[in-house]
């Protein structure tokens, strides 16, 4: 493995964060004094940050088709896995193994920490998926993930099998997976609510991000406007606010008021999500470059510890 220290580079955003925030001090979710680190820029598109149980943080670049992963105790970052199926988004599954969205060729695989992939789907009804794109994990073990399409310049199709974008479920035996949502024009990011309710689904395709109930059986109803903006990834906090992604970070509470807005200096915002031994630390994937910013909230992980 490459394991590489690397060497912050920070950037001192006090005074952005203070014009752009859009809530009292006394509410503030950025720790005081808070500064953005640029903890390396020598990749080419990162994304889809996931969460172990100690904070570390997975994240793809995938452009240069690897997984890499950031130790939060040390600031170091290491290739995890290279040849990586030109995963996109990742999430952490209950047991400890890696969801990845594996957009080579359409799938969603499982990998264990010894890197041992587990391929968990293929097609739908014996069509090719799009290209799965980011996934959340709810309480009981099931998988939601977007299925959006986006032509890339590694793949032989041209066009998509499947013309609807959507969101699939797989149930948590991994035995059924359904359609959950199909009504949208480019599902990308997602993220659940710390109770398991409720589903957060941005349509970046229409600009904007909706709600859904979630059922005892995963299917979701009562889609509702959550807020007038998509977004590419997303994370939530203990405290109910929604995080996405685009040019910067914006953030909502969980009424859909925005409340803050964390400028980012590259030009675009890829996907989020907290990390750090106390969840504590915003980890922020953006082009080449990924960030790190002290918080006053924490991040939702399960299973509980």
């Amino acid at each position: 493995m490459l394991n590489v220290r690397i060497k912050p580079c920070i950037f001192i955003i006090g005074l952005y964060l203070l014009v752009s925030s859009c809530s009292s001090k006394k509410q503030s979710i950025i720790a005081e004094n808070a500064e953005l680190v640029q903890v390396a820029n020598t990749f080419s598109f990162t994304e889809g940050p996931a969460a172990n149980k100690d904070g570390d943080i997975f994240f793809t670049d995938q452009p240069n088709d690897q997984i890499l992963k950031w130790t939060a105790s040390n600031n170091t970052i290491e290739v995890f896995k290279s040849p990586s199926g030109r995963a996109n988004g990742l999430y952490m599954d209950h047991q400890g193994n890696l969801l990845a969205a594996a957009d080579e060729k359409n799938e969603l695989w499982r990998i264990n920490m010894d890197g041992k992939v587990d391929t968990l789907l293929q097609h739908f009804e014996g069509e090719k998926l799009n290209g799965p794109n980011d996934l959340w994990v709810d309480i009981q073990g099931g998988i939601y993930f977007t299925d959006p399409y986006y032509q890339r310049p590694y793949w032989k199709r041209t066009k998509p099998d499947i013309e609807e974008q959507r969101v699939y479920y797989i149930n948590p035996n991994r035995q059924q997976i359904n359609i959950v949502a199909q009504d949208l024009v480019q599902p990308n990011g997602i993220i659940g609510s710390e109770d398991g309710k409720t589903l957060y689904i941005a349509d970046i395709g229409a600009n904007k991000t909706y709600s859904f109930t979630i059922q005892d059986d995963g299917s979701l109803n009562n889609k509702t406007l959550f807020a007038e903006m998509g977004s590419d990834g997303m994370t939530i906090d203990h405290k109910g606010n929604v995080y996405m992604t685009g040019k910067g970070v914006t953030v909502f509470n969980s009424q859909g008021e925005k409340i803050r807005h964390i400028p980012v200096p590259e030009e675009w915002t890829a996907n989020v999500t907290f990390g750090g031994k106390n969840q504590n630390i915003l980890f922020i994937t953006a082009k080449g470059a990924v960030y790190t910013l002290q918080m006053n909230v924490h991040g939702v992980r399960y299973p509980k510890d």
